[in-house]
C-alpha cells in the first residue's frame, strides 16, 4: 500500500507565495517521476512541474519562472514553491508520482488534491 499525501494549499493574495508539499508513505523500494498537475473548475487537469530521480525538471509554461519543483530522496517527498501567483493558478493541485514498490512493480499513484487559491 502506497500514499501520496499533500499539504501547504490555502488562500492568498496575488503576487503572495505558497509551497506544497507531497510525501510518499508505504511499501516503497524507489520513486521514479514526481509531478504536479492542477485542475482549475471546467478546466482539464493539466501538468504543471515534473522532477525525474536523478533531478531533471519540466515546467508548464504558464509558470516558468514563477514556480520551482524539487525533491527529497531521502523523504520520498516532493515539493513545489509558487511565488508571484496569479488568479489563474487558482486551482485543486495534486500530487503524482511513479513508484516501484517493495513487490518489483511500478505503479503511477495520485495524492488527494489540495486547494490553492490566489485571489485579486
Amino acid at each position: 500500500q502506497v500514499q501520496l499525501v499533500e499539504s501547504g494549499g490555502g488562500l492568498v493574495q496575488a503576487g503572495g507565495s505558497l509551497r506544497l508539499s507531497c510525501a510518499a508513505s508505504g511499501s516503497i523500494f524507489s520513486i521514479n517521476y514526481m509531478c504536479w498537475y492542477r485542475q482549475a473548475p471546467g478546466n482539464q487537469r493539466e501538468l504543471v512541474a515534473a522532477i525525474t530521480s536523478g533531478g531533471r525538471t519540466n515546467y508548464a509554461d504558464s509558470v516558468k519562472g514563477r514556480f520551482t519543483i524539487s525533491r527529497d530522496n531521502a523523504k520520498n517527498t516532493v515539493y513545489l514553491q509558487m511565488n508571484s501567483l496569479k488568479p489563474e493558478d487558482t486551482a485543486v493541485y495534486y500530487c503524482n508520482a511513479g513508484i516501484v514498490t517493495t513487490r518489483g512493480v511500478e505503479y503511477d499513484y495520485w495524492g488527494q488534491g489540495t486547494q490553492v487559491t490566489a485571489s485579486s
